[in-house]
């Protein structure tokens, strides 16, 4: 559990939280909106931790030290509710077993009663709806928490219903301080760290754990990107394969192929290398420019975010591949 004054960026979403902490007056249902990784989690384990803490020296909340904290810290405070699903997505059982069938017993030991479900964009839509009475007249106590990376997919009456705070990707120079500082990372680490997380300080940290790996991944992706010619499809979903099947490094791995493609797009309007994040890779990059249209390399971008979508969604690893690089070789 970090305090406040310990989270990164996200300054106004912050003094929003400590004030309705310190006034003792949370709205009863908030919508967490941001990419994952973004610190969307962290914020909502403080936020949550504060309305519970039970300091009463005037410090700042959370206090980190008395029983409450300690509890939300080890997760097992009763009064804190992480709503889970089996499948790929919440049915509507799931919310109505953990949620709608609970909400009339009072906290056991706090003033409020809070629920977090993360990844709320997985709420099928009969899901949703279930929610939506306990949103429109919810107990006192209760407090609702959605975390999500894709708001769109939550239904306008969910939306209407809750207050949305929307995380933002921090600075670039912002987070590689926070790797130096706080992590201990060597600043060349943090440099290409931060760069490449584009200002999400989770996936910053990740690559920066695994820096060496990370270095040896993203190396074998810029092969595959400079050799879309001589690879047929087969070959560049293997190639993608190898690196591991995991549906979270995948995404990683599609994040740095926008961001390859973000500085083709850039080289071709701007002629500028000075603001291509692959700076060792000019050359490559500026070929790349030279043979693909703008409409293409649009193209190219958009069948990168149609991949993560499915991803999500839980589609096959192979189609999903398939199909992405099919777009680039056409």
């Amino acid at each position: 559990m970090f305090a406040f004054s310990e989270i990164v960026g996200h300054d106004e979403i912050k003094d929003h939280l400590r004030a309705a902490i310190q006034k003792r007056n949370p709205f009863h249902a908030y919508i967490f909106d941001g990419d994952v990784g973004v610190g969307k989690e962290t914020m909502a384990k403080t936020f949550v931790a504060g309305l519970l803490c039970q300091d009463d020296k005037g410090h700042e909340k959370p206090c980190k030290e008395c029983i409450s904290c300690r509890q939300t810290e080890a997760g097992n405070s009763p009064d804190v509710i992480w709503v889970t699903h089996a499948k790929t997505d919440y049915g509507v059982d799931e919310i109505r077993e953990q949620v709608i069938n609970t909400v009339d017993i009072r906290p056991y030991s706090s003033p409020y009663k809070i629920y977090i479900i993360p990844e709320a964009e997985r709420l099928r839509e009969e899901s949703q709806n279930a929610l939506l009475k306990t949103l429109e007249e919810p107990p006192e106590y209760v407090v609702i928490i959605l975390l999500t990376s894709n708001i769109s997919e939550l239904l306008p009456t969910i939306q209407s219903r809750c207050l949305t705070l929307e995380f933002h990707p921090l600075s670039i120079s912002t987070v590689e301080d926070f790797l130096i500082t706080h992590c201990g990372t060597p600043d060349y680490i943090a440099k290409e760290s931060a760069a490449f997380a584009q200002g999400n300080i989770g996936k910053a940290i990740r690559y920066a754990d695994a820096s060496d790996d990370f270095v040896n991944r993203k190396n074998k992706i810029i092969g595959i990107l400079k050799n879309v010619d001589r690879m047929d499809v087969v070959d560049m979903v293997e190639t993608a394969k190898s690196l591991g099947a995991k549906r979270e490094e995948l995404r990683d791995y599609i994040d740095l192929m926008m961001l390859w493609y973000r500085d083709v797009l850039i080289f071709k309007a701007t002629k500028n290398i000075n603001q291509l994040i692959f700076q060792n890779e000019s050359q490559a990059i500026a070929a790349e420019a030279g043979r693909r249209t703008y409409e293409k390399i649009e193209d190219i971008i958009q069948a990168f975010d149609r991949a993560k979508v499915r991803i999500k969604a839980n589609v096959s690893i192979d189609v999903t591949m398939e199909l992405m690089f099919a777009t680039m070789k056409e």
